[in-house]
């Protein structure tokens, strides 16, 4: 689409979606990665923002938009480093259209407030999900794309972004299949005592 072309153009945007259920319909969502970090972000929105054709955008969709959200993350490197399996948002170098049947399923754990939580988290999720990625009967095309962290917005919130090639059959084959695989079970268990509420959307 013209807005994409444009996002591109300007913005390092590695995801484009519209949720479909489980949650606050009619929103979309951008996902972007700075691999510079605030510098580079703040670099390039202020170019975008002098630019002619962005503006005249801006002024078509505005009337369009309710609210709109804005927080930064972190990708949880430690968990990336680990795992081959795991894309990580750098190896993607902008969006492509996916299939009719494929879906991103986006996770999100809610953590108790303090210093330490969300390094536990993390700690936990490591050692249960090498059980997970090779449990028994995990639908092929299921894979996971990234581990983000908060760094500004809802402080101590946790996502996990999943890509389901076969869409919902692959995400219910693949859910089963993690049931069956224990240190996951244990991990999750663990987990449940740091997090004050956890959600799953489809886009």
């Amino acid at each position: 689409t013209r807005e994409s072309q444009l996002r591109t153009e300007f913005l390092p945007l590695r995801m484009m979606s519209t949720i479909e259920t489980g949650g606050m319909l009619n929103r979309v969502s951008h996902l972007y990665y700075y691999e510079g970090g605030h510098d580079e972000r703040n670099a390039r929105r202020q170019a975008m923002a002098t630019n002619l054709n962005w503006r005249e955008h801006l002024k078509v969709v505005k009337p369009c938009m309710v609210n709109q959200i804005s927080n930064l993350y972190v990708e949880a490197n430690t968990i990336l480093d680990g795992f081959s399996q795991i894309y990580g948002l750098s190896s993607i170098s902008e969006p492509s259209e996916s299939t009719d049947d494929c879906i991103i399923e986006i996770r999100r754990y809610k953590l108790k407030l303090g210093y330490d939580t969300v390094p536990q988290f993390l700690s936990l999720f490591s050692d249960g999900l090498p059980s997970k990625l090779n449990a028994e009967g995990t639908d092929p095309t299921t894979s996971l794309i990234t581990v983000l962290y908060t760094e500004v917005g809802i402080l101590n919130e946790v996502i996990e972004i999943w890509k389901h090639g076969r869409g919902t059959a692959a995400m219910e084959q693949s859910r089963v299949a993690a049931r069956g695989a224990n240190e996951w079970r244990k991990a999750i268990g663990e987990i449940a005592g740091l997090a004050t509420e956890f959600t799953t959307s489809i886009q």
